[in-house]
């Protein structure tokens, strides 16, 4: 008799242990690093450098693996993924894999018996919150990246701080907004990032998010930016421009103002901003599908 989780632990792992140790080194991971990325002993990553841990061929050749390699490694790489996003990843391909496919046909090889026996499997839903939330964060991270490293985003930086942000699909409240905590603030000339996304630490671009999809955009992430009429002009090129009340409270004047705007069906983003009041600064809002894609229309800017 052997469980499924054998070939798994046995085989699969293993397997992709040593592929995503060469695929970090290749990126200049050093064995330290190669190690603790993927929470492996040094010694392990020595022997998967060594070739002296087996590789099992049909999963070094299966697309979905060597495509998973290469988006963890990546992710691992640049920040965008932490060890727990790409542990979600790795587990959510090995119960795809587990039910019908590769990893049930390398069970059966262990197990004949199991080929003409009708077995169906409980595997983990792959639309968990757990990974949803863990993409988001990653969206996130990605926006950033692409706004501290483009030259020139700083001055777009509002006096009260920019942020970018991202919700949950099925998002309510704040507590379902991943943004950066503190925001962003120009230092001499360059945006500093006082920490790690989180969820819950923004409120009021997370207000304007969701109000936005209240009245039906259909948006979830957001960057916000230092008003200027030419910066709305810019965008206004190539995106839906809608003004909303600074006098009023920002989750009233921003679903009413979208509800009233007749938008695109096929708008693929949309420019919110106001033009200030007593004690508001004036604010340019850039909402997109994602973060990642706000921070690139950012960009388009500069």
């Amino acid at each position: 008799m052997r469980f499924i989780e054998e070939v798994v632990v046995d085989e699969f792992l293993p397997t992709v242990r040593s592929m995503l140790a060469e695929d970090l080194r290749e990126r200049g991971f050093t064995q330290s690093e190669v190690a603790d990325a993927l929470g492996i002993s040094q010694s392990a990553v020595s022997k998967y450098a060594a070739g002296d841990v087996a590789r099992r061929d049909e999963i070094v050749a299966d697309e979905r693996v060597r495509d998973l390699v290469e988006r963890v490694g990546e992710g691992l790489a640049s920040g965008d993924l932490t060890p727990v996003a790409a542990l979600v990843e790795i587990e959510v391909l090995i119960r795809q894999l587990e039910e019908g496919d590769l990893l049930a046909d390398l069970h059966e090889a262990a197990m004949p018996a199991l080929a003409d026996a009708d077995v169906e499997f409980s595997v983990h839903d792959p639309d968990s919150g757990l990974r949803e939330r863990e993409r988001v964060l990653t969206s996130v991270r990605r926006g950033l990246r692409t706004l501290t490293n483009a030259s020139g985003f700083a001055g777009l930086i509002p006096n009260v701080g920019a942020n970018v942000a991202e919700c949950l699909a099925d998002a309510a409240t704040v507590d379902d907004v991943a943004a950066v905590p503190g925001r962003l603030v120009d230092v001499k000339g360059r945006a500093m990032v006082p920490g790690e996304p989180e969820f819950g630490v923004s409120e009021h671009v997370a207000t304007v998010l969701l109000a936005a999809r209240e009245a039906g955009a259909d948006v979830r992430g957001a960057v916000n930016l230092r008003y200027d009429p030419e910066t709305v002009e810019a965008l206004d090129d190539d995106h839906p421009t809608v003004e909303f009340d600074a006098e009023r409270p920002t989750r009233e004047a921003v679903a009413d103002a979208v509800g009233a705007a007749d938008l695109p069906a096929d708008a693929d983003a949309l420019v919110l901003y106001q033009t200030g009041a007593v004690g508001v600064e004036p604010i340019v809002y850039v909402l997109a599908p994602t973060a990642a894609e706000a921070a690139r229309i950012v960009r388009g800017l500069l």
